[in-house]
C-alpha cells in the first residue's frame, strides 16, 4: 500500500511569506491527504494494494479503461505529484542551480534568467488545473505542463522540479492572481539541490542512441 500521508519536509510556516501556513495546512493536510485516502481505497483487494507507488502510477496509466482504473491513476499520480512538489520547494535561500545543473540549464535555455522567464510562462498559462515541470529527457532539459494529474514519468521524462498550478495551491494567498505565486515560487522557494539530485539519476538511466555511421566490424 502507498501507505500514510508523508508529512512535509518544513515546517507550515517555513515557506512565507511566499505561501502560508494556511495554504500548506489546507493544500498537504486535506488536498494531499484526499488523494491518498482515495487511493488507498481503491487499490484494496487488487493487485496493486502492495505495489510503490509509483509503480502504480506507471501501470495505471497503460489501463484506464474502466472507472476504477481510471480513478487509481489520478489518485495515485496526484499523491505522486504532490509528494514531488513537497521535496522541489525549500525555505527562502535566494541560491539558485549551481554545477553541472547550471551548466545544462545554460546550455538548453542559454541562462538561468532565460529559464525562469519561460518555466513562469508555462507555468502560468496552464489552462485549468495542472502542473509544469523541469524534466531531463533523452539527454536534455526541457520546461513541460501536464493537466490535471497527469505526470511526466509515464513518459520517457525524468522530473527534476515541479510547481503545482492547481487552484488549490494557491488561491488562498493569491485569488485569481497564478501569475504572482508563479513568480515567487520560481523566483525563491525552487529547491535546486534536490533538482541536481535528480539530474544525477536521470543521467544514470539515460542511454544514448547508438551514433550512425563510422567503421563497422
Amino acid at each position: 500500500m502507498p501507505g500514510l500521508l508523508a508529512p512535509l519536509p518544513y515546517a507550515l510556516d517555513a515557506l512565507e511569506p511566499v505561501i502560508s501556513a494556511e495554504t500548506l495546512e489546507v493544500h498537504h493536510g486535506r488536498h494531499h491527504r484526499g488523494y491518498v485516502d482515495r487511493l488507498n481505497a481503491a487499490i484494496l483487494g487488487t493487485d496493486l494494494e502492495h505495489a510503490p507507488l509509483e509503480n502504480i502510477v506507471r501501470r495505471a496509466a497503460r489501463g484506464r479503461t474502466t472507472a476504477r482504473r481510471a480513478a487509481i491513476f489520478n489518485n495515485a499520480a496526484q499523491a505522486w505529484n504532490h509528494g514531488f512538489y513537497w521535496q522541489s520547494l525549500r525555505p527562502r535561500t535566494g541560491e539558485g542551480p549551481s554545477g553541472e545543473l547550471a551548466v545544462r540549464i545554460s546550455r538548453d535555455f542559454g541562462n538561468h534568467d532565460a529559464f525562469a522567464t519561460a518555466f513562469k510562462a508555462a507555468a502560468a498559462g496552464v489552462f485549468g488545473s495542472g502542473w509544469a515541470w523541469l524534466v531531463a529527457e533523452r539527454g536534455k532539459l526541457r520546461i513541460v505542463t501536464t493537466a490535471n494529474g497527469d505526470t511526466p514519468i509515464t513518459r520517457d521524462a525524468h522530473p527534476l522540479l515541479t510547481v503545482d498550478v492547481w487552484e488549490h495551491a494557491y488561491y488562498l494567498d493569491y485569488r485569481e492572481r497564478r501569475a504572482t505565486y508563479v513568480e515567487g515560487v520560481v523566483d525563491h522557494l525552487l529547491d535546486w539541490d534536490f533538482a541536481a539530485d535528480n539530474l544525477r539519476e536521470s543521467e544514470r538511466d539515460y542511454v544514448p542512441a547508438p551514433a550512425h555511421g563510422g567503421v563497422h566490424a
